[in-house]
Order: structure tokens, then C-alpha cells, then sequence
């Protein structure tokens, strides 16, 4: 008996993409992992020289040099502590490359446009907000990390002069 090709063949899903998952002041968020050049812990950047209270200053990596933005405090009420789980995502954004300390990177997720959830009333301010994206039980704000890095005059820049 000769087998046929069946009328409804199964629809594959072409946008799903990849998300870095990572902490920060005890939430869960996630970036476009195609962005994502390398991961390191913090201890392992050779510090060039030392910032502010956000731009931490520039770090050598692989010969170049990139500024480094300690996330946990942008994001969280509370000091920063270092420890064995605080890691750097060197970023590849569309106009540099620079660090970015987190609290610690989770996993690799894979999410389709419909699960994730735009917020219903972001302002043009937080328009780096993309949504929550949902993966069974968890929740994770999904970040586009261009717009929110691209961001030079917001409040959470606290950039020395």
C-alpha cells in the first residue's frame, strides 16, 4: 500500500527565538540571545578603569574595550554584593559591544511570539519593555536590550560627570 502525503501537514513555528535568561534584585528577565557575544563571571574582566554609580567603569576583553553597567543597581532598590553567581553578559548591541552585570544568567529559553504578552500600558519611556514571557509556570520580562541600553538620559543612568 502506497502511503500519502496528508492534507494538513504540521505547521512549524519559524519565529521561535532564543532568549538569555538572567536575575536581577530577585526577578527573572530575558534578553534576545542572538545579542549575547559571551558570558563571564565578574571577577574574570580585567578592569581598565572605574565609573560611577551605574557605568561601572571599562573592562578588556579579547582586546576590546567596553564599558561595563552593573544592572542590579538600574534595576534594584538594594546594594549590589559580589559573589560566585554575579556574571557579566558581554552584549553585542547594533552600535558597541559592552558588559552588563547581573545577578546571575539562568538558562537558554526558546519562545514564540504568542508567549509573550506585551504590557497594556508602557509609556514611551520603558518602551524597552517587549512583554512577559510565559514558559509553564514562569514568568520573565523580556527585554529589548538595544532600546534599553540605548537609553543615555533616563534616571537610571546615575553617570558621573
Amino acid at each position: 500500500m502506497q502511503r500519502t502525503k496528508p492534507e494538513c501537514a504540521p505547521v512549524v513555528d519559524t519565529e521561535l527565538r532564543q532568549y538569555l535568561s538572567f536575575r536581577l534584585g530577585g526577578l527573572e528577565y530575558a534578553l534576545d540571545y542572538s545579542r549575547v557575544r559571551e558570558l563571564r563571571p565578574l571577577k574574570s574582566l580585567e578592569r581598565v578603569a572605574s565609573g560611577g554609580e551605574i557605568v561601572q567603569g571599562v573592562a578588556l576583553a579579547h582586546g576590546v574595550i567596553m564599558p561595563i553597567v552593573d544592572m542590579r543597581i538600574a534595576f534594584g532598590p538594594r546594594l549590589p554584593q559580589h559573589d560566585p553567581r554575579t556574571d557579566v553578559i558581554i552584549l553585542k548591541l547594533s552600535t558597541c559591544v559592552m558588559g552588563m552585570v547581573t545577578d546571575g544568567v539562568s538558562d537558554i529559553v526558546t519562545l514564540s511570539p504568542w508567549q509573550i504578552h506585551p504590557f497594556r500600558s508602557v509609556g514611551k519611556d520603558v518602551d524597552y519593555l517587549l512583554g512577559i514571557g510565559e514558559l509553564g509556570e514562569r514568568r520573565l520580562i523580556v527585554l529589548d536590550i538595544d532600546k534599553l541600553m540605548a537609553i543615555k538620559s533616563a534616571s537610571i543612568w546615575k553617570v558621573p560627570a
